[in-house]
């Protein structure tokens, strides 16, 4: 990167196209997320996100079409009100957004590194990546 440029920037979207962001390509982590509540949201068995400062992602375009599900002063998800896609989730105290990595349009640099909230995944699904597997979010 040169100098005086900031980190790569990646659009995202959801599946109608009403809502568009961009985030920069400086996430801090990766992760498969198996808790009930992501497998809700994605109709999946797992939901990959990446993890960023909240300041990172903007919405660009459909700002007044994106659907709160939560409390919008604490954590929730941003949802596009026509397709319902899940765009990303707000979360550690409104500090850090978790991008769903599959409205990335763009590829980011990061991959997933774990399986987490495995002690809650969908016993018809079974992991075989061997990526390290914790019941619960990682603290360090």
């Amino acid at each position: 990167m040169a100098e005086g440029e900031g980190p790569r920037r990646l659009r995202g979207g959801c599946l109608c196209g009403a809502v568009r962001y961009e985030v920069e390509d400086a996430f801090e982590y990766a992760m498969n997320c198996h808790c009930s509540n992501c497998r809700r949201a994605t109709g999946s068995a797992f939901k990959p996100f990446a993890g960023i400062s909240s300041s990172a992602l903007i919405i660009v375009e459909g700002g007044d079409a994106v659907l709160i599900y939560g409390d919008p002063q604490a954590e929730h998800d941003v949802h596009c009100a026509t397709c319902g896609s899940l765009l990303h989730s707000v979360v550690r105290e409104g500090r850090y957004v978790h991008v769903t990595m599959g409205t990335l349009a763009d590829q980011p640099s990061i991959r997933p590194t774990a399986h987490i909230f495995v002690g809650s995944k969908a016993s018809w699904y079974e992991i075989t990546d061997g990526l390290p597997a914790y019941d619960e979010f990682p603290t360090d």
